[in-house]
């Protein structure tokens, strides 16, 4: 008789054959061996079919499935893995991810501890084009707690993922919870259910899904949730949440409302905002006929809760204020300015060049407690923008730059300004002059030239943003520098102290927060070991 398994691990897969042996590997290496792993294939067209069944034929634990027809999501092939499961706990794994070899084992040793509906855990980011690590939501997951109830930490709402979660078989049978079909963002509406119906689950620190992100792939090779530029990806979202607010409702648990509604500004739609400036104005009137109906139902006290700079663009895409709402998202988070402000006769400070007319509109635009004229000069708001990008000789870029001060705290007169740029270890400064054009705004033209800036010996494979910096009275400001839209310029910069020569793009950064972005890329051997090579190459003839 074969021994029941204690935990299934439905891996879900779609034309991934190449992803599905490290995920379904790192299963296997589970320290926890008593496992069941479901491979639900959504009707592949590549050789997943064929990597899956040698996967099984492998490893008796390898229970292989294929839906009969695409479903074009997650939520059918993991309904599928549940329906065949054996084990009292399920845990689900998306093809393109792995688990660290202690999740089963940490997760099922908190499910024994007490009765839990559910046990979740840490989720690792990985950058695949870096390699960097980080943790989703570190401040969630800090502590080893058990809830009773999402009523005892409503920001659990923000850790919306279905696959860093052991559930308890029975708990899911007992609410008739399954994934919903025919939508994206099942996740969302999924755990909102969970979060929701649980009586007790626990919360560990230690990693248990490792998540591969690529956030700047192209559309076609983009995760769902990477798919920002088709309206269909905004009102996939939007639908999900009017389904959630549906059943918070039908539930009896409307007192959850505005934290839920807090986390769908905070986190989807902040996503959307970063991309505005990216978007033309048919896209950005589209957008708005998607949201704005759905913003208009959220809670005031979910707006009172975010930042003034993302409260602005939220209002301004409500109000259809679409320029200017593109305006307010560039340099998003990062302290800018918007071009002006506006007072009105009782002292407050407006974003933008009116009083606002709308109660509401002079609520969210009101940037009076930031207090732009009184605050310490190196956290002033200033926006920094180039006008124009010219090619120069070499590697020079001559740069046309406008400052915007709306709180007039810099001087009347010429400023003296600089840009800075480290790629090595010694940073290159470009001084310049921002003369006056009118009270708040100056502007100045700069060459910088790439080929002075000092690389590493090693040479130097990397990007970054130069900045500008202003001084005033002893007091220093750093602020970011944002680009126009502007074709990608390569020049090649010669050997000076390092191996090799680079090759060197300029571009205007293609995501937010919108910076003028510097590429740096090894470009071959330097003379002397291109004769040694040269060497080396006809004594092993």
């Amino acid at each position: 008789m074969t021994t029941a398994p204690d935990v299934t691990v439905t891996v879900i897969v779609h034309d991934d054959a190449a992803r599905l042996p490290r995920a379904v590997a790192s299963v296997r290496r589970q320290t926890h061996p008593n496992i069941e792993i479901v491979i639900s294939d959504d009707a592949s067209t590549d050789d997943t079919p064929a990597v899956a069944r040698a996967l099984a034929a492998e490893d008796h634990r390898i229970v292989y499935v294929r839906l009969p027809e695409n479903s074009g999501g997650c939520s059918a092939p993991r309904n599928r893995g549940i329906e065949i499961s054996r084990a009292p706990y399920l845990m689900f794994l998306d093809s393109d991810d792995e688990l660290p070899e202690r999740a089963a084992e940490l997760l099922l040793a908190a499910h024994r501890a007490r009765d839990l509906d559910f046990a979740m855990g840490a989720v690792r980011r990985v950058r695949v084009d870096t390699g960097r690590r980080s943790t989703w939501m570190p401040h969630l997951v800090a502590e080893r707690r058990t809830l009773d109830g999402i009523e005892a930490d409503p920001r659990l709402f923000f850790e919306h993922l279905a696959t860093s979660k052991m559930y308890a078989r029975a708990f899911l049978d007992r609410h008739a919870l399954r994934f919903p079909e025919g939508i994206h963002y099942e996740d969302q509406l999924f755990s909102a259910r969970a979060y929701c119906l649980a009586k007790t689950f626990s919360v560990i620190p230690e990693p248990v899904y490792l998540w591969y992100i690529a956030p700047y792939a192209d559309s076609a090779a983009a995760s769902i949730s990477n798919q920002r530029d088709r309206l269909g990806n905004v009102a996939d979202r939007v639908h999900v949440q009017r389904l959630i607010d549906a059943f918070l409702a039908e539930s009896g648990h409307e007192s959850l409302r505005e934290h839920k509604d807090y986390k769908f500004l905070k986190h989807d739609f902040r996503m959307y905002a970063g991309d505005l400036p990216f978007r033309d104005e048919a896209w950005l009137a589209s957008f708005a006929d998607l949201v704005v109906p759905y913003l208009d139902t959220l809670t005031p006290g979910a707006y009172a809760r975010l930042p003034r700079a993302e409260r602005v663009v939220t209002r301004l895409v409500r109000d259809r204020r679409l320029g200017d709402a593109r305006q307010a998202a560039q340099g998003l988070g990062h302290g800018v300015a918007p071009r002006r402000t506006a007072t009105d006769g009782d002292g407050r400070v407006y974003w933008g060049d009116r009083v606002p007319e709308s109660p509401g509109a002079r609520l969210d635009l009101d940037l009076t407690d930031l207090e732009l004229d009184t605050r310490p000069f190196f956290s002033a708001w200033f926006r920094h923008e180039i006008t124009e990008v010219v090619p120069g000789p070499g590697a020079c870029l001559d740069l046309a730059v406008r400052t915007y001060d709306p709180a007039l705290r810099l001087p009347v007169g010429p400023q003296r300004a600089a840009l800075l740029l480290s790629p090595g270890a010694r940073r290159l400064t470009v001084p310049f002059r921002l003369a006056p054009v009118r009270p708040g705004v100056f502007e100045g033209r700069v060459r910088l030239d790439l080929a002075a800036a000092r690389l590493p010996p090693q040479g130097f494979a990397g990007v970054r943003h130069p900045v500008l910096r202003l001084r005033h009275e002893g007091h220093t400001h750093t602020g970011l520098l944002l680009a126009p839209p502007f074709p990608p310029r390569t020049a090649r910069v010669p050997y000076r102290a390092g191996l090799t020569p680079h090759r060197v793009t300029a571009s205007p950064e293609p995501h937010a927060p919108g910076r003028l972005q510097l590429h740096w890329a090894p470009a071959g051997l330097t003379p002397h070991l291109e004769h040694a090579a040269r060497l080396a190459k006809a004594f092993l003839r």
